[in-house]
């Protein structure tokens, strides 16, 4: 198995460094009956033989890609000491997302466990996004809980000597030249392309790590909604959309009512788009899509939904080498450059981040081997601060999972200046699900 990261996990990887914070990935499961904790060491085993059973070793050379080595993850579960009441349990899984995750230092993925005072358990298992991207992650957590293994065979840590690594890293560079001036090519293109977005955008950038040494960081709020899956059916049927256009409504809607619209009135929304095959051990295999929505009449009608869903999807190649053609020369970026450019990685406006992974496997609901009663998942920004995202124009992210006769949707937000509360949140979540006739209990 070729251990060198991908360029996009190199660029994940490098951002991650030169900002001093990068995206988590976390899964929750909320148990009220109760939990076989072997079974649930057993998951946690497996789990370190897959995907997530990595972390990354420098190169000893600069501009050259880093590599993988093997990593099985923590020797056991971190299990909370005492149990919590049922109420706290998004407050628990708030506090796990401060705890340290680093994908070369480690750990690059935990998994903890919280009893419940009425019984029953909440497990949640997050993950550095520069070791699994969404799909990534709950393919690892489909195969760990339903007992697999998949052995990466990827080396020891410090498995190569210092010349070793120089001589074999140097020849990686070579033969990456053809790739480097290919993305020069792309860059530039881009440039051109997008040079207005850039320029509004290059503000938005972020201080370097040693300057937020003394800053607090926050957690963005956010709440869970599960609504019914007959009820989601048969409203996403009436409005004459899928499964994805209702989701993007409700994105649309949010959009509007958290005052992130743009100047023609439209919703900009972000979805990363999968181009994970059968074998592919890259931690990111995905490109992205963009779509423009007019969220005033989406909760009547998905017709619109569904034809910019369509058209976007039809684009998806064209849109894929702009975004992803300069890849190859992340290894080239020096952290400077790497922070001017986090504005523009953000998108022009107030984007919506949208991340629908659909129907899942059985399994993934199962991580002590029975259904868990309600799931969650989401991605959130680690170590970042108020001042951090008031900058950024605040954030606004939408994710959801379909498991077990419910569509499990997480809504995290943060408005630049407040207020931020969760409550507040909750309040607007349930007000725009109503809007589109969707009954929901929200966590």
């Amino acid at each position: 198995m070729d251990s060198t990261l991908a360029y996009i996990d190199q660029g994940s990887f490098l951002g991650l460094r030169a900002l001093g914070r990068g995206p988590l990935a976390q899964y929750g499961w909320i148990y009220e009956h109760p939990v076989d904790l072997d079974a649930v060491r057993r998951f946690h085993h497996n789990l370190g033989h897959g995907l997530l059973g990595r972390r990354i070793e420098r190169s000893p050379l600069p501009f050259a890609r880093d590599r993988w080595v093997t990593w099985r993850g923590p020797d056991d579960i971190d299990l909370a000491a005492a149990a919590r009441p049922r109420g706290e349990a998004m407050d628990w899984l708030d506090e796990q997302l401060r705890i340290p995750i680093d994908p070369e230092a480690g750990p690059s993925w935990r998994v903890a466990l919280l009893p419940l005072i009425e019984g029953g358990a909440v497990i949640t298992l997050i993950a550095s996004h520069t070791v699994c991207d969404g799909l990534a992650l709950t393919q690892a957590i489909d195969q760990a809980a339903s007992g697999q293994t998949w052995e990466l065979g990827y080396p020891e840590p410090g498995s190569r000597t210092r010349g070793q690594a120089l001589r074999e890293d140097t020849a990686q560079v070579l033969r990456a030249i053809p790739d480097i001036l290919k993305a020069v090519i792309a860059a530039i293109k881009l440039a051109r392309n997008n040079a207005r977005d850039i320029a509004s955008s290059a503000g938005r950038a972020g201080p370097s790590p040693t300057e937020l040494v003394d800053a607090m960081p926050v957690t963005v709020p956010a709440v869970a909604a599960y609504v019914d899956e007959a009820l989601w059916q048969s409203r996403m049927e009436s409005l004459g959309g899928t499964s994805n256009s209702l989701f993007a409504g409700i994105g649309a809607k949010l959009g509007q009512v958290f005052g992130r619209v743009e100047g023609n009135g439209l919703v900009r929304l972000q979805f990363p788009v999968s181009e994970r095959t059968p074998g592919d051990t890259r931690a990111n295999a995905l490109t992205g899509m963009t779509l423009m929505i007019d969220p005033a009449d989406v909760t009547t009608s998905l017709r619109d939904v569904r034809a910019e869903l369509k058209r976007n999807l039809a684009a998806l190649s064209e849109a894929r080498f702009e975004l992803l053609g300069p890849v190859a020369l992340a290894p080239l970026v020096p952290p400077g450059l790497a922070r001017r450019l986090e504005g523009m990685a953000l998108g022009a406006g107030a984007p919506v981040g949208c991340s629908n992974l659909g129907k899942l496997a059985p399994a993934v609901n199962r991580p002590d081997g029975t259904d868990a009663e309600y799931l969650l998942v989401r991605q959130i920004e680690s170590r970042t601060t108020a001042e951090t995202l008031d900058r950024q124009g605040g954030t606004l992210f939408l994710a959801s999972g379909q498991v077990n006769g419910k569509v499990a949707l997480t809504l995290s937000a943060w408005r630049p200046g407040g207020p931020n509360s969760r409550d507040e949140l909750k309040a607007t979540f349930g007000q725009v699900l109503d809007e589109f006739g969707l009954t929901a209990t929200v966590e």
